[in-house]
């Protein structure tokens, strides 16, 4: 076929794909530009490319239409008939079918080029449109590999598996593709579940030398506010290309969305504007504007780097590829489009069924014509380039970091625990030059304790401020926004990173720390582990040490959440000085695909635990400090550090007394719990270590950093029921009080946990407690006693 056929074979589009005028004026230019600068062969091929792409976009939106209505699909064209159809259809239709020309757009960016960017999509309930399209270009996972390929057969699977909800006899899917975006979607690095998140980590993902496609949604950006602070982050010095490309469909589930009742794409681009974004309106309908957009947006960048007097901030391209929800596919335009764009099922109205064959008749392309759209889509191997599933994003690996030897506290000396963290992390940084840093901060770095590593890193601002630890390319990200620094730290998985937070605050940050947990975990139990480094959570300013402030800034939910992930993935710590903290955030950076939770005193607290003593205590999760269980009427349990020092207290007292007790610290209550499944057997302590730790039937008194309740629940190994064992921790009380004032609010003072220990030790009461002690314990008498 003549370049001028091939030209004129595109210009006609195909099905309901039609070329506007801005986008041939585009095309042009484009095709002669990239045969200039060497990185496409001829007119020839760049547009038999143009209308592979047309071709491939039509028949996957045809197999998305097919996975939420149909049980199979007919490559001939011949319509479907009643029983062919799902008695139940299901599927996030309308934002999967606008996805394909988005996603196909991509694909032929990257054919055109010779370039395999990475792509990343915040809305994953649009999966339909990635995996239709992996499935007719043969770029599958490896779980879909010899299940969905472009034959009849393969793509029927495809279509008969979603929302299939198939189940294995360990409870498992049992199919490689579900509502979302997942670990057997190739290519993919995130759920996307929680909408919003993409657009805060997406500028943060792309090493030097990478590029990355970002999709978002027009519904995701009134969601999560953040992502406008893209221009502020970015530098070409240390960062890829990262380009959003917003899909403005109009609509969320049931009405328009903001943008859309504002004043649409010129309202949205002019708010882009403000905020140092260069904004291109496309049409999303045609995945020839997409590519277009792609290649001019990552030109552009790459121009803005190799200017030598370049300044900051950047006016990072923003792609807002304009559309109708559900183009392509009758209801588009309607709220119905985002499910079920139907009136009614086609297994039982014959107006819907109708509606349906008319539809996929006008999205037919024949079998000889897909076949040659997909060769010349296929031009990998000819390029020399990864498949779109093989891109850097997807398979971060960095290598594993060295970890200097720490500078041990002495024992009994009294210090800042996040000072020592700080001190190591320090020499963390400087020990592994060659990992990019980021540090989420959402406001309070110095004031953390954590000055020597603002000193060093700095904040990262366009303009910094004389005097102030401030610097053009500073590694701290820091807004008073906590899911928006959250995403800095996780978007970086080819580096090193650190958040910290106050503990209250860090709750703002589950959503986004559990879809990460999730995907991780996923991949794991898939056997393809993810090799990024793990991400710390410091959480400090807490519970129990924010008494001055009101209840609001008292708040342990962070790490009891996190408590009921998985444990092997989602790690929660609680360190109860120097030695231990620096020994808990050594022993996570030496593992890989892991989040890590871990609450940290600020204020000064008592050296309680040796070098060696504290990196055991990381190896097993627990360990005993005072006393000997083999002697003890009652055995103390710490998780915290000032649950320590009273557990600490009652041991001297019950000593005086002439009582033997034992107080044992839990650093990670995680493993200790019953499993829940084979992965987290391999991580928790044995049957041997637990019963050498905490002997059955001695009587027991647990001291919580966090609720007691669910500590309880984690803890059901050591848990001999409510006559031998009680759980002392936070009761939702607090106020504008000081640490021993919070103690004993929340019934957690030495004297509280003593009345506790008689309960289960059989003890008369008056026995171990003087009469005005017993009074403040009973809440009659004088606080200053506990």
């Amino acid at each position: 076929m003549s370049n001028s056929s091939h030209q004129a074979l595109w210009l006609a589009g195909h099905g309901p794909i039609r070329h506007r005028k801005e986008t041939v004026e585009r095309v042009a230019p484009l095709i002669e530009r990239l045969v200039a600068d060497g990185r496409a062969a001829d007119t020839h091929a760049a547009y038999r490319l143009f209308a592979a792409a047309d071709r491939l976009s039509c028949v996957a939106m045809n197999v998305v239409a097919h996975m939420t209505y149909a049980q199979r699909i007919d490559l001939s064209g011949r319509p479907l008939d009643a029983h062919d159809f799902k008695p139940s259809p299901e599927g996030h239709t309308g934002g999967s079918l606008n996805m394909v020309p988005a996603f196909v757009g991509y694909l032929l960016a990257n054919a055109l080029t010779g370039t395999t960017r990475g792509w990343l999509m915040g809305q994953g309930h649009c999966v339909a449109a990635i995996e239709a399209v992996n499935a007719l270009t043969g770029d599958v996972s490896p779980a879909q590999r010899g299940r969905y390929d472009r034959s009849e057969e393969g793509l029927s699977r495809l279509i008969g598996d979603f929302y299939s909800y198939a189940i294995d006899a360990r409870g498992h899917p049992a199919v490689p593709v579900g509502s979302h975006a997942g670990p057997n979607t190739a290519g993919a690095v995130s759920e996307g579940g929680y909408l919003g998140f993409a657009g805060l980590q997406y500028v943060h993902m792309p090493l030097p030398e990478e590029s990355l496609v970002a999709f978002l949604s027009d519904g995701a950006f009134e969601e999560q506010r953040g992502s406008d602070w893209a221009t502020r982050w970015w530098r070409a010095e240390d960062s890829g290309f990262a380009i959003p490309l917003m899909i403005l469909n109009g609509r969320r589930i049931e009405q328009r969305t903001q943008i859309v009742q504002e004043g649409g794409a010129p309202w949205l681009a002019e708010d882009l504007r403000h905020n140092g974004f260069d904004p291109m309106i496309v049409d999303g309908r045609d995945p020839a504007a997409i590519a277009c957009a792609i290649i001019a947006s990552e030109d552009a960048l790459r121009a803005f780097a190799a200017d030598p007097h370049k300044r900051y901030p950047a006016r990072l391209p923003y792609i807002i590829a304009e559309t109708e929800k559900g183009f392509g596919f009758p209801g588009a335009g309607t709220n119905a489009a985002h499910n079920l764009p139907l009136p009614g099922n086609p297994r039982t109205d014959a107006a819907a069924r109708a509606a349906f064959n008319a539809s996929a008749l006008d999205l037919f392309v024949p079998e000889p014509e897909l076949d040659e759209a997909l060769l010349a889509l296929s031009n990998h191997a000819q390029q020399d380039r990864k498949l779109e599933s093989g891109h850097p994003m997807a398979h971060r690996r960095p290598r594993a970091p060295a970890l200097p030897a720490p500078a041990w506290e002495r024992i009994g000396d009294s210090g800042s625990a996040m000072a020592a963290l700080d001190r190591w992390f320090v020499s963390l940084v400087r020990a592994n030059p060659g990992l990019r840093v980021r540090i989420g901060n959402p406001d309070e770095l110095a004031s953390n304790k954590m000055g020597g590593t603002l000193a060093l890193l700095k904040h990262r601002v366009n303009e910094p401020e004389p005097g102030v630890p401030e610097d053009m390319h500073g590694a701290v990200i820091t807004a008073l926004n906590e899911e928006a620094v959250a995403g800095a730290a996780l978007g970086n998985k080819g580096g090193l990173n650190l958040i910290v937070s106050y503990e209250a605050f860090a709750v703002k940050m589950l959503g986004m720390m559990r879809q990460e947990i999730i995907f991780a975990r996923r991949q794991k139990e898939i056997g393809q582990p993810p090799g990024w480094l793990p991400i710390p959570l410091i959480v400090t300013s807490h519970t129990w040490e924010n008494a001055k402030n009101e209840q609001s800034h008292q708040d342990p939910t962070i790490g009891e959440a996190l408590l009921g992930e998985m444990s092997d993935t989602s790690r929660v710590l609680f360190p109860v000085d120097g030695n231990t903290a620096i020994a808990a955030l050594r022993d996570i950076y030496a593992s890989r695909g892991a989040l890590a939770c871990i609450v940290v005193s600020k204020r000064d607290v008592t050296q309680r635990f040796d070098a060696h003593a504290a990196q055991a205590l990381a190896e097993k999760g627990a360990a005993h400090i005072a006393g000997d269980p083999a002697d003890a009427c009652v055995q103390f349990v710490a998780i915290g550090s000032y649950q320590l020092e009273e557990a600490l207290k009652a041991h001297a007292h019950l000593a005086r007394l002439g009582q033997a007790s034992c107080v044992t610290v839990i650093m990670e209550p995680g493993r200790l719990r019953l499993p829940r499944d084979e992965m987290e057997a391999g991580f928790v302590d044995g049957d041997d270590t637990v019963r050498a730790l905490f002997p059955p039937g001695l009587p027991r008194v647990i001291l919580s950093h966090t609720r007691p309740e669910p500590m309880l629940g984690t803890l059901r190994r050591i848990d001999d029921g409510p006559s031998r064992t009680r759980a002392l921790g936070y009761i939702n009380r607090g106020g504008t009080l000081d640490v021993a004032g919070m103690l004993f609010a929340n019934r957690c003072t030495w004297a509280h946990a003593v009345d506790a220990a008689a309960a289960v030790a059989g003890w008369a009461r008056d026995t171990v407690l003087d009469e005005p002690r017993l009074r403040a314990v009973n809440g009659t008498g004088d606080p200053a006693h506990c």
